[in-house]
């Protein structure tokens, strides 16, 4: 996998604010690139340094191996949760998810802008690798 589409990906990662969260094919649909899986092997090698927990499969739930400590996040950042009753608030215990469609980032208009930067240079990084492979000069 590229380093530059790694970069894009934690970039956009970055934007998500605290109580919100994306799919990763929400990730791949606003950088332009790539489709969720791409994106999930990207957070899964690399998101370490990223707010991960704000990516999530497109039904809700964290990411696999990583559920409390996702939910540790959501309860602190008042993500809203689907399945999280009372007692599950207290014992941490039962089935929960990210409520996705309550939770689904929306970017503001200076965000989206800053995200259309990202693509853009990802896409001219890419296609000066690409020019360059074809042995032209850049």
């Amino acid at each position: 996998m590229r380093i530059e589409y790694v970069e894009a990906v934690l970039a956009v990662v970055e934007l998500v604010p605290p109580g919100s969260a994306v799919s990763y094919g929400d990730v791949s649909e606003l950088l332009g690139s790539g489709g969720p899986r791409q994106v999930g092997s990207v957070m899964s090698h690399y998101g370490s340094g990223v707010p991960w927990w704000r990516v999530l499969k497109a039904s809700g739930h964290a990411p696999e191996g990583h559920e409390s400590e996702a939910l540790r996040h959501y309860l602190e950042e008042g993500t809203p949760l689907a399945g999280a009753h009372e007692s599950f608030l207290r014992t941490g215990e039962g089935r929960w998810r990210v409520d996705l469609p309550a939770a689904r980032w929306t970017p503001t208009d200076a965000e989206f802008d800053r995200m259309d930067a990202i693509a853009e240079q990802l896409e001219r990084r890419l296609h000066r690798l690409s020019v360059a492979d074809d042995g032209m000069s850049v």
